[in-house]
């Protein structure tokens, strides 16, 4: 490991693997109960590596990077609990996490609010063509202001937001959009109560309408093997071609290549991505183009945000082995199991 100071033995101590770098204070928190196996390096471990360090540990703080399926805890005869740092866990394989007798947890709520003000950052950024212009100015192009021969973009004002994945962040961003007098439709798995959409100014919509009718479209949506590829060259060729699309969901909801082929014939106005397929990897088509606005992943960047969610997950850590219910566990159904 890359902390052996922090990795010595101490057998009266159960031993837990913190799989990526986490802030020091909650280390050194975590090291008065727990023998830490700690990865302060941020090397993202290989398949075979992290099996290893699970199959050593009772329980593991991990991110996103970690693929937690029948393989990675193929051996881990001890472990008790896999703690997410992120309120998506498309990297754990439930199903096999449970019949393994590992319970699964993730730290919802905390990102909310953070989240939600990104995505709608990056909402304006793409819309108004905030880092072309950038990218413009620094390359010496700017030499007088002018009516038309500046970047024009969208406005938000007054105009039909679409957001496809109605929870907390879609709920959000919704209420966001009302400082701006939107129109706000959406598309979600099930429909909202009539007091969440009232409360949102929201409404219900297919997504074909929703994709034929908004002037810009937020992906808010978990990823699933029925989430792939929400967004492809079909759906992109019924939106308008003024309009935006932005994704702060996750990679493979958006076909990359079929975006970047969109964007390069006109087809949509821009795009605004925060996550991508294959990340930290981005499709080289995109990076090619001007009428994109990329970030690394960042939506719930903000200290105080990445402190909670640290310390939501060690929290979910610390119930289970204190033989007590996480509070955000994902499969309750195996805490039942195993308490009886």
């Amino acid at each position: 490991m890359n902390n052996p100071e922090n990795n010595q033995s101490l057998s009266n101590k159960p031993k837990i693997l913190v799989a990526r770098a986490i802030f020091p204070e909650a280390l050194a928190k975590l090291a008065e109960s727990f023998e830490v196996r700690s990865n302060q390096a941020d090397q993202v471990f290989t398949p075979q590596e992290l099996q290893k360090e699970l199959s050593e540990v009772v329980g593991a703080l991990v991110t996103g990077s970690e693929r937690i399926d029948a393989g990675a805890i193929a051996g881990a005869k001890n472990l008790k609990i896999v703690a997410n740092v992120s309120v998506g866990y498309n990297n754990f394989d439930v199903p096999a996490m449970s019949a393994a007798n590992v319970m699964a947890s993730n730290t919802p709520d905390v990102l909310t609010d953070t989240t939600a003000d990104f995505g709608f950052a990056l909402l304006m950024a793409t819309a108004r063509r905030i880092t072309e212009s950038e990218h413009w100015i620094r390359a010496g192009k700017w030499d007088q202001w002018s009516i038309v021969n500046n970047p024009l973009g969208m406005d938000l004002h007054h105009s039909t937001l679409g957001i496809i994945g109605m929870g907390r962040i879609g709920q959000g961003i919704a209420k966001r959009a009302l400082g701006f007098g939107m129109k706000v439709i959406y598309h979600n798995r099930s429909r909202l109560s009539e007091s969440d959409e009232k409360a949102c100014a929201a409404s219900y919509v297919s997504k074909e309408e929703l994709l034929r009718n908004a002037d810009h479209v937020v992906l808010v949506l978990p990823y699933t093997a029925h989430s792939h590829h929400t967004i492809g060259a079909k759906e992109i060729a019924l939106m308008k071609p003024t309009a935006t699309l932005v994704n702060i969901a996750r990679g493979g909801i958006v076909d990359d290549l079929a975006l970047a082929q969109a964007l390069k014939a006109g087809t949509i106005f821009a795009a605004g991505l925060d996550v991508f397929e294959g990340e930290p990897q981005v499709n080289p088509e995109l990076l090619k183009l001007s009428n994109v606005v990329l970030a690394p992943h960042i939506a719930s960047a903000t200290e105080k945000t990445r402190r909670a969610m640290v310390d939501l997950a060690i929290e979910n850590l610390r119930a289970a082995l204190d033989g007590k219910k996480p509070p955000n566990l994902i499969n309750p159904e195996l805490f039942k199991t195993l308490k009886n």
